[in-house]
């Protein structure tokens, strides 16, 4: 393993996202505990000239920061949505690898730690990573050092962005980014350091965003999401399309050497921006950036080009 990143050598080290959020809103909590953000709290990740690039954009946070509170009472209480998601669609939700329990047993043990042993789940007969699932609104994935680099070894995925756990665990970092144009040769590298240079006290965290045809947390598929596309008409477009911004963290297993990658889902219908004029104009110079950029990169591997009529019909009704 390398020599550990300081908080301030991976800023050094990698383009930092801009701060757009205020920390009143990054709470740590008992589920029952926590106070609702209003609509729109969460941080706008397409407010930013770059909004339209790959880039890793990890930014170090501190403890207090490491999981966010839900804005919105609607998704509920995490644990029995998350028992529901599992019992429907159990091989989408949820994989482990032979030798993941140790990792699994260290985030629970530390999640149990920064929580608070009264908070921890009592479903002794599920996986441990599971069981640590059930207390935040993150889904949570271990990442371990296999024969072929950093692997997915063990993941619980209830709001999953077109991906599963039936298809991504026991995946490498390679594997898992293969759809994304230039992961392999620009990315991978500088990604696969930090993983092994991670200091155990650090926490970082990353932010990304799309526009999808759908307000459901659990997309584990484009393909009825994209069919949906078509059937959306202009008119419609503000309540039929949202936003759907995503907040990763990644933190050191100091125990058993691994990692474990966190990954919370906000979403909302883009005709929410209205109440939100800077915010809307954010929005609409993103999207511009995004169609407008020679590379492509992000605009293909989002999917994005086909809704471009929706969200210009969308961006073009007047505000009131």
């Amino acid at each position: 393993m390398g020599r550990p990143f300081s908080k301030l050598q991976i800023v050094a080290e990698i383009w930092r996202a801009p701060r757009q959020w205020s920390n009143e809103f990054l709470v740590t909590r008992p589920i029952d505990k926590v106070k609702a953000m209003t609509l729109l709290s969460p941080p706008t990740p397409y407010d930013h000239p770059e909004a339209h690039l790959f880039r890793i954009g990890l930014a170090p946070i501190d403890e207090a920061a490491w999981f966010e509170g839900p804005y919105s009472a609607a998704d509920g209480d995490p644990a029995p949505r998350k028992a529901t998601t599992y019992a429907a669609s159990p091989a989408l939700c949820w994989g482990e690898t032979e030798g993941s329990l140790a990792g699994q047993a260290e985030v629970l043990e530390m999640m149990e730690r920064h929580f608070g042993k009264a908070a921890a789940p009592r479903d002794f007969t599920a996986p441990p990573l599971r069981r640590a699932a059930s207390l935040v609104d993150d889904d949570l994935c271990l990442m371990e050092r296999r024969e072929d680099g950093w692997t997915l070894t063990a993941a619980s995925l209830c709001a999953p962005s077109f991906f599963s756990a039936e298809e991504a665990v026991g995946k490498s970092l390679a594997q898992l980014h293969g759809p994304v144009t230039g992961f392999g040769d620009r990315l991978l590298p500088r990604v696969a350091r930090i993983f092994d240079a991670l200091a155990t006290d650090s926490i970082v965290e990353r932010r990304n965003w799309s526009v999808v045809a759908s307000g459901e947390l659990f997309l584990p598929s484009s393909a009825p999401v994209r069919a949906r596309e078509a059937l959306i008409a202009p008119q419609d477009a503000g309540r039929e399309l949202h936003l759907r911004m995503e907040r990763q963290t990644l933190r050191r297993l100091p125990q058993t050497g691994g990692l474990l990658f966190t990954i919370r889902i906000w979403r909302h219908p883009l005709e929410d921006l209205r109440a939100y004029p800077d915010r809307l104009t954010a929005f609409a110079a993103a999207w511009d950036r995004v169609m407008h950029d020679e590379g492509q990169t992000f605009r293909d591997y989002k999917g994005l080009g086909p809704l471009d009529g929706l969200v210009q019909a969308f961006l073009a009704q007047p505000l009131g």
